[in-house]
């Protein structure tokens, strides 16, 4: 079953971060019972938009991850979903 994403709301990064790739943060939920908040907006080298999910580091400097998709095809939904709410309102250039 697809994840439904929806309250989407995008925090544009400032002009030196955009510059190497990063976009800005990402707030959304997922199918209403699920917040997400600071799930950053990345462009890859290869121009390819991509969500990066929070994580945080131990005091050994190992990230774990705080939330994230469990396989591809979730991440890739939602992904899509977000790319998409972000371009229909003009907020996100892709």
């Amino acid at each position: 079953m697809r994840p439904a994403v929806t309250d989407v709301a995008f925090k544009l990064a400032p002009d030196h971060a955009r510059a190497r790739g990063f976009l800005g943060w990402v707030r959304f939920s997922i199918d209403g019972r699920l917040g997400l908040d600071g799930v950053a907006v990345r462009k890859t080298a290869s121009g390819r938009l991509a969500l990066a999910f929070p994580e945080r580091t131990d005091k050994y400097g190992r990230a774990y991850a705080v939330v994230r998709p469990l396989d591809d095809r979730t991440r890739i939904a939602i992904e899509v979903q977000v790319f998409d709410a972000l371009a229909r309102d003009g907020r996100l250039a892709s």
